[in-house]
């Protein structure tokens, strides 16, 4: 019994037809540049590796040749239920849902909230919806997984009414990701979930770290929008709110234009000046780029100081997870990160360190101090999983 996982972007799509229970996956892909020139669909099986040309195709143009892939193969039949990583699902979905057109509106209603992420899952949803209408389509939204938080955690000091008004609080994203990687740290600890206080930082291009009590969320650095927190690839993270008037005033930029330069023109690369790939500037340093040394420093400040901030809101902390591309693989973050966080327990083995990447992961501190670990995290996975709950409690 397959569950196919999509996750659309504006411009992409990325995909994995698997058994939840197994964790066997038959093929997985990725789709990009939809509706442009150059559009593409590569896809992944057994091993093997194929790149088919979308002639300028958008979601349903790359669903439509996956659909005739999975024909190839014996399995549109077999695919029982889809499911859609929807980014915001405001304070209505603390769970995922089936797709009804109640929840269809209801995510139409968050599109202000997400203005280039809530469309582009309306469209992969609808372009599934046509090419396997017999399948059960779930919603699962990153950020259902924090509406647990308290809320001296998610409100702002803000008046009333732009909460009442216009849903203005925190609401936090890579929900799918931080609870995943909560379960696989309490197996790898030998110790229940419940009975857990971890901090899980998903670390890529975009960052957020959350504090998880018991399983639940209490607390994360991503606010009203992805942009809050950390320092991430191309996001400034937490600035001061009178930037955006003081900016505007100064260099003749509309307010939107300075929000948008906070997205997509700051963060690693506006620090460093030449890049946002955390690679490359590790690269870089080591070669005496000072731009890409200052982008580190303050990366690693930055995460260090909301690890401990998180620490707080939880009172106690069992551990400490490293996941995404750059938790998975940057030995330097990890070591620089848990340098500064010494005074709450950690302290580094640098031979595990070194091993946990491309893939391994485990616990990168020494016995007998307090456990960081890297777990790889599998939102696919994670996604399949929830939709086979909601598809069995139908």
């Amino acid at each position: 019994m397959w569950t196919l996982v999509l996750n659309c972007g504006s411009s992409s799509l990325k995909f994995a037809l698997l058994d939840p229970d197994t964790r066997e996956l038959q093929l997985s892909g990725l789709a990009e540049r939809l509706g442009a020139e150059g559009a593409s669909l590569r896809l992944d099986r057994a091993g093997e590796r194929r790149t088919l040309d979308l002639a300028g195709g958008a979601h349903a143009a790359a669903l439509e040749r996956l659909l005739g892939e999975l024909a190839s193969l014996g399995l549109p039949g077999g695919v029982t239920a889809v499911g859609h990583r929807v980014v915001h699902g405001g304070e209505r979905f603390s769970a995922p849902a089936l797709i009804t057109r109640e929840v269809m509106e209801a995510i139409r209603e968050c599109v202000p909230l997400a203005p280039l992420h809530n469309p582009a899952n309306i469209a992969g949803i609808e372009a599934a919806q046509a090419a396997f209408p017999d399948a059960a389509q779930v919603a699962v939204f990153d950020t259902a997984f924090h509406q647990t938080m308290p809320p001296v955690a998610y409100r702002y000091a803000v008046p009333e009414a732009w909460y009442r008004q216009c849903g203005v609080r925190r609401y936090g994203f890579h929900g799918t990701s931080h609870a995943y990687v909560a379960q696989e740290a309490a197996g790898m600890l030998g110790r229940p979930l419940e009975d857990l206080n971890l901090i899980t930082a998903h670390l890529g291009n975009g960052s957020s770290v959350c504090a998880v009590a018991g399983g639940r969320s209490v607390d994360t650095s991503m606010g009203l929008t992805p942009l809050e927190g950390l320092v991430m690839g191309t996001r400034s993270g937490d600035v001061d709110p009178g930037m955006h008037d003081y900016v505007a005033r100064q260099s003749g930029l509309s307010l939107s234009e300075v929000t948008g330069a906070l997205n997509r023109e700051s963060g690693l690369l506006g620090l460093s000046g030449l890049a946002s790939d955390m690679r490359e500037l590790e690269d870089a340093a080591g070669r005496g780029h000072e731009g890409a040394r200052l982008a580190l420093d303050v990366f690693v400040y930055r995460l260090a100081g909301t690890v401990a901030q998180m620490a707080a809101a939880l009172g106690r902390v069992d551990g400490l997870v490293f996941t995404g591309g750059i938790g998975e693989n940057s030995t330097y973050v990890r070591a620089a990160t848990l340098e500064r966080l010494g005074f709450l327990g950690f302290s580094l083995d640098e031979e595990a360190n070194a091993a946990a990447v491309r893939g391994r992961s485990g616990p990168v501190t020494r016995a007998g101090t307090l456990p960081a670990l890297v777990v790889n995290t599998d939102e696919e996975l994670m996604i399949a999983r929830q939709t086979q709950e909601v598809v069995e409690s139908l």
